[in-house]
């Protein structure tokens, strides 16, 4: 099946998922300066912040200064994570600059569940079972499902179609006791293990099971693979993506110290817009803000844009010649 969408939805994870994982201190003014360089580039929907445990995560202490320093920019959507109900709360005190819904999160692997949050299976389904009350009884809605480790577990290897099939029943059974309306569901391959291959079998088989619910993809660069599974993504039609500036980040609870992070925005916005899917991003005012991650972190990241640039100069030296 070849069916390319007009155009896509990224969501940036840059200033999320890439600080929490570097090793050194990175200053709030850094990382706010990195927010609002993002936000000019057309980007329309950013996750700034994580409220998480700084014990578990030093690097997102002072998440509630940045919320509270950014710049918001007109048309542009912010997000935050978090994973309990104390995260929560300290999500709710910025709903006048944040954008607040719920997930139910699940992994198909239960190494990595177990790894990650500490709980097997059955007991996920009974966290999450409390994190939708919590979110119910603030008024928030729970209306997206996470599939974790949907292509593979550096604990436990291979992940089966099967395997992250039964891992989404689970959730939407508890979708369905809870009264939670699920409108998307998001496919992760957390540790890098997904080929274009196996994103056209779990693509197809989520799809087919769940033909109502939109498909977003989170890919991770490990293995120099991300592109091509964009490209397989887009092929489906799967119009929205998770990226980060400059390849930002990584799993810290994947055991896999210096692996790439996510897809890098700039090539999978150049991607798109060289198969003609709109995303609405200007790529030059993208690769700079990635060189402003690239300079705020201290080392390089592993975008080959970042290195080669794109080719609107190239193209428009041709033009005049």
């Amino acid at each position: 099946m070849s069916d390319l969408p007009e155009s896509v939805d990224i969501t940036e994870e840059g200033p999320r998922e890439g600080f929490q994982i570097e090793p050194g201190p990175i200053s709030t003014e850094r990382k706010i300066a990195l927010i609002d360089a993002l936000s000019a580039t057309g980007l329309k929907r950013i996750q700034v912040a994580s409220f998480v445990n700084p014990k578990m995560v030093p690097g997102w202490a002072d998440a509630e200064a940045v919320v509270a320093g950014f710049t918001p920019r007109e048309g542009v959507e912010y997000i935050a994570l978090w994973f309990n109900p104390a995260g929560l709360q300290r999500t709710l005190a910025f709903k006048d600059r944040l954008t607040v819904k719920g997930s139910i999160t699940v992994s198909a692997s239960e190494a990595f569940s177990l790894k990650n949050l500490n709980r097997d299976h059955a007991g996920q389904i009974e966290a999450m079972r409390k994190h939708v009350a919590a979110h119910q009884a603030a008024g928030v809605p729970v209306n997206r499902i996470s599939l974790m480790a949907a292509f593979g577990c550096n604990f436990s290897g291979d992940v089966t179609v099967a395997q992250s099939l039964a891992a989404l029943a689970g959730a939407m059974a508890l979708a369905k006791e809870t009264g939670c309306t699920i409108e998307k569901i998001a496919i992760a391959d957390s540790m890098g293990w997904a080929n274009p291959a196996q994103v056209e079998r779990v693509v197809g088989a989520v799809r087919e099971r769940y033909p109502d619910q939109r498909i977003g993809l989170h890919l991770h660069d490990t293995r120099g693979m991300a592109v091509a599974c964009a490209h397989a993504g887009l092929r489906l039609g799967v119009r929205e993506y998770d990226a980060t500036a400059g390849g930002l980040g990584g799993c810290p609870f994947a055991a896999h110290p210096g692996a790439p992070g996510n897809i890098a925005t700039e090539e999978l916005v150049f991607l798109c817009e060289e198969l003609g899917v709109r995303t609405g991003v200007d790529v030059e005012a993208l690769l700079a803000a990635s060189a402003l991650a690239e300079e705020i972190v201290g080392h390089a990241l592993p975008s080959a844009m970042l290195r080669g640039g794109g080719l609107g100069s190239y193209r428009a030296r041709a033009r005049a010649a």
